[in-house]
């Protein structure tokens, strides 16, 4: 059985497949549009996700789409109504599209599909609609390693969820509770990302790591006045101090009185008020959070937790809840934002509408996501086919070689660009296309925001490290494979850096023996690495380990500020020549940047896009 999961239209669009219960190919549209957390049809993603399986039109026994935009329409419709007359302007630039586009969104995917597949409407399969939440408990639920297991969504909002718990077991998947629009833990923390200067629905990671800078004195202020959490994890918003009913901002006025400015120009350096208010909002969020995972504990009596929706992102939070052992055991979907809910959407049609058995994983206690590499990968004769067009110089190496020879460049301090296997699906580049560097280095963090992502000075960047040393190095005792749980260095290789220093003067300080991954709260984004799911990544790590007796890398996504992680042997040569980047590995290929000549055609033109 063969079912094609779609999301779009709204930010991260997406296509997956699923055959007889398997994912055998996701991708988010943007890595082939180079158009970042685009919105449009993933017409590209398709494309590639029948082509990877060999699957022709006729053999789709299901499409399922991830919300069901009629109820989407009713929640638009409703909350106009509300705040009539506040709002118009909103709603008349909105109704038009709703009634050109959306509402019809059957006819227009049906006419999409028939356009790209080459085939009558007539001869698509069944298009089916699972709603949002359902749509990411079951990205969470179905590939995760659990039997049982309860379910536990967060994000801005769907239809009119905006949180949801679930639980699941075998092929089952049961709705518990939910809490609906406006009152959204999810826009809660988007309103602080837009008031810190930072981009809806993009720059919300960048107000996660700028928080560990700031005092969490802000929080009182927050529960004071902003939201009313119950004990048992429910929680309503003050809209009083919020637009983003009636308008296209996340704040209002008397929010910036709140706080006692206005928010912040995206450009400025971060302030010590900034940062303060950042660790608050991160402590607020986590409270919430807690209170939550409780709760559904409580209720469901079981000792595993999945999670999806864009807040199962903050990986702060998820740290903590493992810290705090409300569940024994989490997992949580690494697409867990929108370009997930094409995963999902494909598993609620396998299992809710056509009733069929769950599939799992050969390795007992794994999950199903492959190490989410689901993506494209690339032939060596297609690499050097591209490379040669390109202009480019490189070397050939067989495996062994190569790693040996990549561990040596980056012991010397060198930036590697590191192009392997299948495409990561989800907003983490775990290994297949990353950029890396020595995390022993005091200089990296500095050398690798500003000369080669070009991004803010104040990110931290992640450690990958082999799974079985990861208790040697952070206080973590679980695999931790898509880089969503944050935990504390371990004391052994903590360094004792000057406690007066403040604010982002603090980057300047040694912190443990791998300063370039360890933030200024000695936290880290941990990434445990396996053999099984990622050999040649593990390979390399290993091969750094011999050299230099670290099991770690810094590991940051391919791409550079206002772009999405790249795709192709092209994107990842233009990207390379790009930036000071030292070296590219791809596949079993090396290019070192100071022996290219044609350095004058890659040139960046132009500043790059705020992300």
């Amino acid at each position: 059985m063969n079912i094609l999961g779609i999301s779009a239209y709204y930010h991260d669009s997406a296509a997956a497949l699923l055959q007889a219960g398997r994912i055998v190919a996701a991708a988010q549209e943007e890595r082939f549009t180079r158009a970042k957390h685009d919105a449009g049809f993933p017409l590209n993603a398709i494309e590639y996700c029948l082509r990877d399986a060999n699957v022709k039109v006729h053999e789709l026994d299901s499409i399922a789409f991830y919300d069901k935009p009629i109820l989407k329409f009713e929640r638009l419709l409703d909350t106009y109504l509300s705040y009539a007359p506040r709002g118009f302007q909103s709603f008349v630039a909105a109704v038009p599209v709703w009634l050109k586009e959306k509402l019809y969104l059957k006819k227009t995917l049906k006419k999409e599909l028939a356009s790209l597949l080459g085939c009558k409407e007539s001869d698509l399969p069944p298009i089916l609609f699972a709603e949002h939440h359902e749509s990411h408990a079951a990205s969470a639920f179905y590939p995760s390693p659990y039997e049982k297991a309860a379910v536990l969504c967060l994000d801005g909002v769907g239809e009119w969820a905006t949180t949801s718990a679930w639980l699941g077991n075998g092929a089952e998947l049961d709705p518990l509770w939910q809490i609906d629009f406006p009152h959204s833990l999810g826009l809660l923390y988007s309103a602080f990302t837009y008031y810190l200067g930072f981009k809806v629905n993009s720059g919300e990671y960048k107000l996660m790591g700028l928080a560990p800078y700031g005092r969490p004195s802000y929080v009182n202020r927050i529960f004071d006045n902003l939201i009313d959490v119950k004990d048992d994890g429910s929680f309503r918003l003050n809209l009083d101090y919020f637009d983003y009913c009636t308008g296209l901002r996340m704040t209002n006025q008397k929010f910036s009185d709140l706080f006692e400015g206005p928010p912040r120009d995206p450009e400025s350096i971060p302030s010590q008020r900034d940062m303060d208010i950042a660790a608050s909002i991160q402590v607020v969020t986590e409270e919430v959070v807690l209170k939550l995972a409780r709760q559904l504990q409580r209720e469901t009596g079981v000792d595993s937790l999945c999670m999806a929706g864009g807040v199962a992102l903050n990986c702060v939070a998820n740290g903590r809840l493992l810290r705090e052992q409300v569940f024994k055991n989490i997992w949580i979907q690494p697409a867990a934002g929108d370009a997930g809910g094409a995963l999902g959407a494909a598993y609620a049609a396998h299992h809710k509408f056509r009733k069929k058995e769950r599939h799992r994983p050969v390795s007992s206690g794994a999950d199903d996501m492959q190490g989410s590499l689901l993506g494209p990968r690339f032939a060596q004769d297609e690499v050097v086919r591209t490379l040669d067009e390109l202009g480019a110089t490189y070397e050939i190496l067989d495996q062994a070689s190569l790693s040996e020879r990549v561990a040596e460049l980056l012991a010397n301090e060198n930036v590697v660009g590191w192009f392997q296997n299948r495409m990561e699906f989800g907003p983490r580049a775990l290994g297949a296309r990353s950029i890396l560097a020595d995390p022993r280095s005091s200089a990296m963090q500095s050398q690798l925001n500003l000369k080669i992502k070009f991004r803010e000075s104040f990110r931290p960047f992640a450690p990958a490290v082999k799974e079985e040393a990861v208790s040697q190095y952070f206080h973590l005792d679980v695999p931790s494979p898509y880089m969503l749980l944050v935990a504390q260095v371990h004391e052994n290789i903590k360094s004792k850096p000057d406690q007066t220093l403040e604010g982002l003067a603090q980057l300047q300080q040694v912190r443990s023996s791998i300063p370039a991954v360890t933030h200024v709260d000695y936290s880290a984004r941990v990434q445990t690495v396996n053999e099984r799911s990622n050999p040649e990544f593990y390979q390399l790590l290993s091969a750094f380990e011999h050299l230099t007796g670290c099991p770690v890398l810094v590991n940051t996504s391919f791409n550079v500020r206002g772009e999405p992680i790249v795709c192709t042997p092209e994107d990842a040569y233009r990207c390379f020549m790009g930036t000071d980047m030292d070296y590219l590995a791809i596949g079993n290929v090396l290019l070192q940047k100071s022996e290219q000549r044609n350095a004058q055609a890659f040139q960046r033109k132009g500043a790059l896009a705020l992300d």
